[in-house]
């Protein structure tokens, strides 16, 4: 009787460690797939950011007035002119907000891979860590594996004695 139980019991345990390891590797392979959403999010805002970058580069500021707005009288030439001048304050406000605007996000792009960059090292040493914790649990089963086997074996060995003398 006791022996049909342990020719299950074995099989049993490794089928069950298989199922747990399977269920890890789902795990791990789901964390993949989610890390490189996240990497592919960010490269696809960096390359927005860069690309809203060198689109804007090309926009020539400089507008010329046509020559049916020229004034007859002085007085509407003058008015003329401070509305050119309030539309090229204006015009140069708008450049430095761009300019702003290009800079911050040149900025949050690299703040971003910076980021990027740290959080891998950060995964790398804890995937590092999660690696010794997961071989020095190894390594103590497998010591009472071990000791367990030698246990088994000097207890065949004294039967078998106890049966050639007995």
């Amino acid at each position: 009787m006791r022996r049909s139980s342990l020719r299950w019991t074995i099989p049993l345990f490794l089928a069950l460690q298989v199922a747990l390891l399977w269920i890890q590797g789902a795990q791990i392979h789901r964390q993949n797939q989610l890390l490189l959403g996240l990497r592919e999010d960010i490269q696809s805002l960096a390359d927005v950011i860069e690309s809203g970058n060198s689109a804007g580069d090309g926009v020539d500021d400089s507008q010329t007035v046509p020559s049916s707005f020229q004034a007859t009288s002085p007085a509407k030439q003058d008015d003329r002119m401070a509305v050119l001048g309030a539309q090229e304050e204006q015009d140069a406000a708008a450049a430095k907000e761009l300019q702003a605007s290009r800079e911050s996000a040149k900025k949050a792009v690299s703040e971003a891979r910076e980021t990027r960059s740290k959080l891998s090292i950060t995964e790398n040493i804890k995937k590092a860590e999660e690696t010794k914790k997961v071989q020095a649990v190894t390594q103590q089963w497998q010591w009472w594996v071990w000791g367990a086997l030698g246990a088994v074996m000097v207890a065949l060995i004294g039967r078998s004695l106890l049966r050639r003398r007995g």
